[in-house]
């Protein structure tokens, strides 16, 4: 387990600005693409253009995470909730994060915008709230609490981002408890260097189909 770092006194108010100010000009500049993939999810399947989940944060408190909506409206969570189970009990084997990629409640304009991350682009919003950060950990679904092992509760010391170690590292070969590593070892020594790094390899990781 890679030991805690405390970061510098300076990290936390230069990281909030960054995440400010890049979600800010990210939010303008995506801003044409936002509504075309408002328009295409409205569209193209019956609900609203938005879902909202709540999720696990900083110091383990739950927010209202925003996405573009790419399943059915109304679909159930059981699939991913048993799947989970599964790993939970160890009935099942390490689960891959992509064993949902033919899922049959996802619509083809979410299979495309989950493709390109697309569906995520209005967590510019969560960001501008503060309650996500552009560089951190996965969101946490409350009940994938349940998989958690020794020092993976370290990754609610820092905010939760919209890309992280485990995007750039590979994540559709990753299983649900190496991303969990992943969060765990960035949280626990966190410093901009690192977060610039991870912005830095984000487009490419998107581009070669790891993000």
């Amino acid at each position: 387990m890679v030991p805690r770092q405390a970061p510098t006194r300076l990290y936390r108010p230069l990281k909030r600005g960054l995440d400010f100010v890049g979600a800010l000009t990210l939010t303008i500049a995506a801003s044409p693409l936002m509504l075309a993939s408002a328009v295409a999810v409205k569209c193209s399947s019956r609900g609203p253009v938005l879902f909202r989940q709540r999720r696990v944060g900083l110091d383990g408190q739950e927010f209202t995470v925003l996405k573009f909506r790419t399943m059915a409206d109304g679909a159930p969570s059981t699939l991913h909730e048993s799947l989970i189970s599964e790993l939970a009990t160890g009935s099942g084997p390490e689960m891959e994060l992509q064993k949902l990629t033919a899922d049959p409640r996802v619509t083809r304009v979410g299979r495309f915008l989950r493709r390109w991350s697309l569906d995520e682009v209005p967590q510019f919003f969560n960001v501008l709230a503060g309650d996500m950060s552009l560089v951190g950990p996965r969101p946490a679904i409350r009940y994938e609490l349940a998989v958690y092992r020794s020092g993976h509760n370290d990754r609610f010391l820092v905010r939760p981002g919209l890309t992280g170690l485990w995007q750039v590292s590979g994540r559709s070969r990753l299983g649900l408890l190496d991303m969990l590593d992943l969060d765990a070892e960035y949280a626990r020594r966190p410093s901009l260097a690192t977060d610039l790094r991870i912005l830095a390899k984000t487009p490419l990781a998107l581009v070669g189909k790891t993000a």
